[in-house]
């Protein structure tokens, strides 16, 4: 059996947050799939099917998102499941809308809804971050986190929640790269993070060729090599090179 957890904070008046995709997530996933009606257990709103053959128990607490852990932490403990059995699905401020990532374990970034799942059911489950991009200045993410999401965002959203249930076999099975990929394909987005445009190195100067001439004397012209043989400069360039040669 495995839990899949969407974290959100409940009541019509956060429905829309962005900090509720877990919710969505988890509602896309019941109405994709043959799961039983909600029903209210462990603080939290749950409804039992299966996907990829296992058991699955889908979970939206109802304790506000700063203290979901104690709605996780119980249903964990009731079915005597380990962090390996739960997964988790919340929003990410350092991805950018649309893109998604899968690990387990790993540090709370800061999110206090993962804070209290670590405090209540240990660090090592796995974690789905869908992005929602960041604001771009600290004091304006509580806003960013708690509004809504815009009209917009409907052009990324609904294929990524879609394309999240149509391929939660995938998740469930821990195919997480091909999981991941069809999340990119639906939404366009990359399935990893961009890597920064590395410039290229300058090539090495190349060696002159053997018997050829080296890059400095090719920049310069050739200069015909033409000696005087009458005049006042013939008559000097003789006695010089006769001195030299009596020496």
């Amino acid at each position: 059996m495995k839990i899949i957890v969407g974290l959100g904070n409940p009541g019509p008046k956060y429905a829309g947050n962005r900090h509720n995709i877990g919710f969505m997530a988890v509602d896309a996933l019941h109405r994709r799939h043959a799961f039983g009606p909600w029903t209210r257990k462990f603080k939290a709103e749950i409804a039992e099917g299966e996907l990829a053959g296992e058991k699955i128990l889908l979970v939206k607490p109802q304790t506000y998102m700063n203290v979901s852990g104690e709605s996780v932490g119980e249903a964990m403990r009731f079915y005597k499941l380990t962090p390996a059995d739960i997964i988790a699905v919340y929003d990410e401020l350092d991805l950018a809308p649309g893109r998604a990532r899968l690990k387990t374990g790993g540090g709370h970034g800061g999110h206090n809804g993962i804070k209290s799942l670590d405090a209540h059911c240990g660090k090592d489950y796995r974690r789905l971050r869908l992005g929602i991009g960041h604001p771009g200045a600290k004091e304006l993410v509580n806003g960013h986190v708690l509004g809504d999401f815009a009209k917009s965002d409907a052009a990324w959203l609904e294929p990524l929640l879609d394309a999240l249930a149509d391929n939660a076999d995938l998740l469930v099975k821990g195919l997480d790269s091909q999981f991941l990929n069809k999340l990119a394909i639906a939404t366009g987005a990359p399935a990893e993070p961009d890597q920064p445009a590395r410039p290229k190195p300058p090539a090495a100067p190349s060696s002159p060729k053997p018997g050829g001439k080296s890059h400095i004397r090719q920049a310069r012209p050739d200069v015909p090599k033409m000696l005087p043989t009458t005049g006042p400069m013939a008559d000097m360039l003789k006695r010089m090179f006769s001195k030299t040669e009596d020496k």
